[in-house]
């Protein structure tokens, strides 16, 4: 059966030195130190260690063979946002991930389709990104994070990227990055564990109560790592709403489940009774493969394995292994062999 993986990342094989040239920031910078791994460096400190398929193409498309995936979508590593940055820079950095995303998409059309990253933080630059995203790299549409400099995405200040996108018809793909908390809590990699699902609910109920979903329904949202912890916690957003209309109800009085099966999640969520949970809120038609490759806290062996395992009615487990990310994708054209 075909396999569609939502949430995997790349990496340009080199990046420029982006502090060398704008002179401040934590941006990120990837020494090879042997032809089958780099370090990716925040700044001058050491971020993470990833191997040469987070890179290279070539090697991506192997595994994806032996673990029977059809088709990977591409979206930059979160770190790589930059949100932090001076706009135009951002816009720079953005520029350049995506070019080197639509190059691997057109070296590779049946296997890969590419998201886009934009400068979040100036909506007018962000939108001009996204306008070229789509039109000229032919991208269906873009990855964005849970917050902009801790800013929650029902901001106004982004109601007019909203429009946009709709006017686009551009799919979203929202993953966690500069986790609430995180300061507080490195021991342990709380981080990762602890926060980016907490970032995740946050994401998906700021959009709830902030009226996104009702203002711009035409926006079709997918959220990384099975909605993190929402699923587990819509019931509580939904007390909260119904016995503090006051503080919950301000911006839209519309109850929160009923935005349940208006947006799609990836199936990244490590266990048999998790996925049942979300087969049961979210709803079948709503979930994806995602599998978070190359990086070790994914789903690798294989992506959508665990769907595979244990979802018995062939017709919903194509839905989940490919079609539903065919609905979320909406203008993107594969040819599935």
């Amino acid at each position: 059966m075909k396999k569609i993986d939502i949430h995997t990342h790349i990496l340009p094989d080199t990046i420029p030195n982006w502090f060398e040239k704008y002179g401040y920031g934590d941006f990120i910078s990837l020494h090879k130190h042997e032809p089958c791994c780099g370090k990716m460096m925040k700044g001058a400190a050491f971020f993470r260690e990833v191997k040469s398929n987070s890179w290279d193409a070539n090697e991506r498309i192997v595994e994806m063979n032996e673990t029977n995936v059809s088709v990977q979508v591409l979206s930059t590593v979160p770190v790589l946002f930059n949100y932090w940055a001076k706009p135009q820079h951002a816009l720079d950095t953005s520029r350049f991930y995506n070019d080197h995303i639509a190059a691997t998409v057109d070296a590779h059309p049946d296997r890969f389709v590419g998201l886009g990253t934009v400068p979040m933080q100036d909506t007018k630059l962000a939108i001009q990104e996204l306008e070229r995203c789509v039109k000229d790299l032919k991208m269906p549409g873009i990855e964005i994070g849970t917050n902009v400099n801790q800013m929650n995405l029902s901001d106004p200040s982004l109601h007019e990227f909203w429009a946009a996108a709709a006017d686009l018809d551009a799919c979203i793909f929202v993953h966690p990055w500069d986790m609430m908390g995180e300061a507080d809590i490195k021991k342990y990699w709380l981080p990762w564990l602890v926060s980016m699902p907490a970032e995740t609910s946050r994401a998906i109920a700021s959009l709830i109560f902030g009226g996104i979903f009702e203002q711009f329904p035409k926006l079709r949202f997918a959220f990384a790592h099975g909605g993190g912890s929402f699923p587990a916690t819509v019931g509580r957003i939904q007390h909260g709403f119904d016995a503090r209309p006051d503080l919950c109800a301000i911006d839209n009085d519309k109850d929160p489940r009923s935005y349940l099966g208006h947006f799609w999640i990836d199936s990244l969520v490590h266990d048999e009774a998790a996925l049942r949970l979300v087969v049961d809120v979210i709803g079948a038609d709503k979930i994806c493969v995602g599998s978070d490759y190359p990086f070790p806290l994914g789903e690798l062996y294989p992506p959508g394995g665990l769907i595979e395992r244990n979802i018995k009615d062939e017709q919903v487990k194509a839905k989940i292994l490919w079609q539903n990310a065919l609905d979320w994708l909406g203008n993107c054209h594969l040819n599935l062999k």
